[in-house]
């Protein structure tokens, strides 16, 4: 891609506050964008080929929405915890195996997407962030979700398509968790915490693919109890 075009791309994005370049073949974080960090709320450079996310990510001080799927990150610099201001973070088809220490400085964070990388846990950080609506985890190499759980206050937390074969029994006492993926994992329905079903908010509990007959599910003790909460939510919707 020619200085030109990016010249032309970084004109719009001081007038919009949006930079986008997808599917450039890109193989690292445009430098010359450090000249925007006042002006930009949205950075999306996904389907390229970036490697590394250079610590200058952390001026973007005004920055609400950055989006880097499908690139070739390994691992994010402590500096992205300093961006006060991100409410979307997407990162799915990555090679991330962890996240930085500091990811629960993220304090407005609300929707983050870690699809398709590989990690291994559900990352304590993410219990810090009380704005956080939407966690997608699924697509990763996750076996078990820690006690730590519990403290998550997201509405949705999505975890199909790992090797999870343990779950937390404090998984029951997220304060917000209305919405649990759990399709196609490792799971044997006595694995699963029985109080998810009588004595939690989750009314949408999906589980098909796992180790167990869905219709099993339906003789757990507690199971009326979470179909009086999921009926009541459709209701709601309908």
């Amino acid at each position: 891609m020619g200085n030109s075009a990016l010249k032309a791309h970084l004109e719009t994005a001081q007038k919009t506050g949006v930079f986008q370049l997808t599917g450039k073949g890109l193989t690292e974080f445009p430098e010359d964008l450090q000249k925007l960090t006042s002006n930009l709320r949205t950075i999306d450079l996904s389907n390229n080929k970036i490697e590394l996310l250079p610590p200058l990510i952390g001026k973007f001080s005004f920055l609400k929405s950055l989006v880097l799927n499908n690139n070739k990150l390994t691992a994010l610099p402590e500096e992205l915890c300093k961006l006060k201001k991100l409410e979307t973070l997407h990162l799915n088809g990555n090679h991330l195996r962890q996240l930085p220490a500091a990811f629960g400085q993220l304090s407005a964070l609300k929707t983050l997407s870690l699809s398709g990388n590989q990690l291994r846990t559900v990352p304590t950080q993410l219990c810090g962030l009380r704005h956080l609506d939407v966690v997608d985890l699924s697509k990763n190499q996750i076996q078990n979700v820690p006690d730590s759980v519990g403290e998550l206050q997201a509405i949705e937390l999505n975890l199909n398509q790992n090797q999870i074969s343990q779950i937390s029994v404090q998984i029951s006492h997220c304060p917000r968790l209305k919405v649990l993926r759990l399709e196609e994992n490792c799971l044997e329905l006595s694995m699963l915490p029985q109080s998810i079903l009588s004595d939690s908010q989750i009314s949408l509990l999906a589980v098909e693919g796992n180790l167990f007959e869905i219709k099993k599910l339906r003789e757990l003790e507690g199971y009326d109890k979470y179909m009086e909460r999921f009926t009541a939510t459709k209701k709601k919707f309908a």
